[in-house]
């Protein structure tokens, strides 16, 4: 009996233990299933997610989910919030970069840079932007944006990761930022050959002249049309979601140290741009699409009719702000649309130019600027035809070096050429005089 006892005792000890190793078992394959199930769910969602950032549209906040191919990121703030930081190791110091990918810096590094903020670059329409030597070696140029601003750090923290994801040659690309001690500062590539504006009026911005330097060549200034041509275009039809820039202007086509030109100011909250009579029309005097200015609704359209202003700013070397369109649309009268553009070429250039090039460039300036948007080209078709102007441009100068019988035996450049003029001739319109249309309508 007591032997009977003893079994029952051991075997009920094991079926105990056995119940026991069995429910820990199955309760370590649960969590286990269910870490992994949420690892797979962590890495689905931030490989398909849309960011959601707000932009500026006609002055109005509006949400845009940006694409798959630039998503995938967490803001700073969201990185900071977690209290994790990637850090890589630089030239003599260690950037901290943020989940977005941009380098975040701290207001004392660029305040040693700037020397206190005393080495002012130029006044813009968001505040001071000042040359940084930092301790990498690296120039810099901040953007220190205005106190007045009514941003607040999510909206500062959104708008920098927009602006993070906007990469294009004929862009000033943003490489870093701060958000310190209550300031918030924009970090751009330095450009050492300054603004358009400095070489056409000797001034880096409107209120900080420059030494003078010897006029643009002509060449350079139809490359100058292109390169920011190419940038807007990318602004307009490449960025996800679009980008309207809202100021183009000559301070705000910078040169790097190849001379070539790279839009800047792009992507910014503007609600602090008004005019000097205080109204809240957002641009700059001069470049301003009467449309716009009538209705408030600035549209892509609005920056190709700015654009048109600046392709008139290169072959005029005159200021908008001093009469240019009017000196255009006098000059209008005597040109048939498409040629006697040559009056009004900057006399600096002495004559240097191409005059077929010219009234080309004029040509397609003139249609940007029509005071009816829906007649302006969009920048794509801006940016291809100038590209046709340049093709035809060397082709028939190569075409003119040759020996007099090979050129009669070559008929490729007069193909060219003629495909060149159905661009400008096959579309023509009925419109006021000197009025041209040398662009597919879009």
């Amino acid at each position: 009996m007591g032997r009977m006892k003893g079994v029952s005792e051991g075997l009920i000890i094991g079926i105990t233990v056995g119940v026991v190793i069995g429910v820990l078992l199955a309760v370590g394959i649960l969590l286990c299933f269910r870490y992994r199930r949420s690892r797979a769910q962590i890495r689905s969602s931030s490989s398909r997610r849309a960011s959601t950032v707000p932009i500026r549209t006609n002055g109005v906040d509006a949400s845009a989910m940006l694409s798959n191919s630039t998503t995938g990121q967490e803001s700073p703030s969201e990185l900071e919030d977690r209290g994790s930081s990637l850090w890589i190791e630089g030239p003599g110091r260690k950037n901290m970069i943020s989940a977005s990918g941009i380098p975040k810096y701290a207001y004392k590094e660029l305040q040693k840079a700037t020397s206190n903020f005393t080495t002012l670059l130029g006044q813009g329409a968001f505040g001071p932007v000042y040359k940084a030597d930092m301790s990498s070696g690296e120039i810099l140029a901040v953007k220190v944006l205005s106190n007045n601003s009514k941003q607040g750090e999510k909206e500062f923290h959104n708008e920098v990761l927009l602006l993070g994801r906007l990469h294009h040659r004929n862009l000033v690309n943003l490489v870093g930022y701060c958000a310190d001690k209550g300031q918030h500062m924009l970090l751009y590539a330095y450009m050492p050959n300054r603004s358009l504006a400095s070489h056409l009026y000797g001034m880096f911005s409107h209120v900080i002249p420059c030494e003078s330097s010897a006029p643009l060549k002509w060449n350079l200034r139809v490359n100058i049309a292109l390169d920011v041509a190419r940038g807007l275009e990318y602004l307009h039809d490449g960025a996800v979601p679009p980008v309207v820039h809202r100021d183009i202007k000559s301070p705000n086509i910078l040169l790097d140290q190849s001379m070539q030109a790279r839009v800047a100011d792009f992507g910014l909250s503007r609600e602090e741009m008004v005019t000097r009579n205080g109204s809240n029309i957002q641009g700059t005097y001069g470049y301003l699409d009467p449309e716009y200015v009538s209705t408030r609704s600035f549209t892509k359209k609005s920056d190709v009719y700015s654009y048109g202003v600046l392709l008139f700013e290169l072959i005029a070397g005159r200021n908008p702000q001093q009469g240019l369109m009017e000196y255009v649309e006098l000059a209008a009268i005597n040109a048939d649309g498409k040629t006697g553009w040559e009056e009004i070429a900057d006399s600096r250039l002495e004559g240097a130019f191409d005059v077929e090039e010219l009234n080309d460039m004029a040509a397609i300036a003139y249609r940007c600027v029509s005071r009816v948007s829906r007649k302006r080209p969009a920048m794509r078709d801006v940016a291809q035809a100038l590209t046709r102007v340049l093709k035809h441009s060397r082709s028939r100068k190569h075409h003119s070096n040759r020996h007099p019988q090979a050129r009669a035996d070559d008929e490729s450049v007069d193909l060219e050429a003629s495909e060149v003029q159905s661009s400008f001739s096959g579309l023509q319109r009925e419109e006021s005089v000197g009025s041209v249309s040398d662009l597919p309508d879009v």
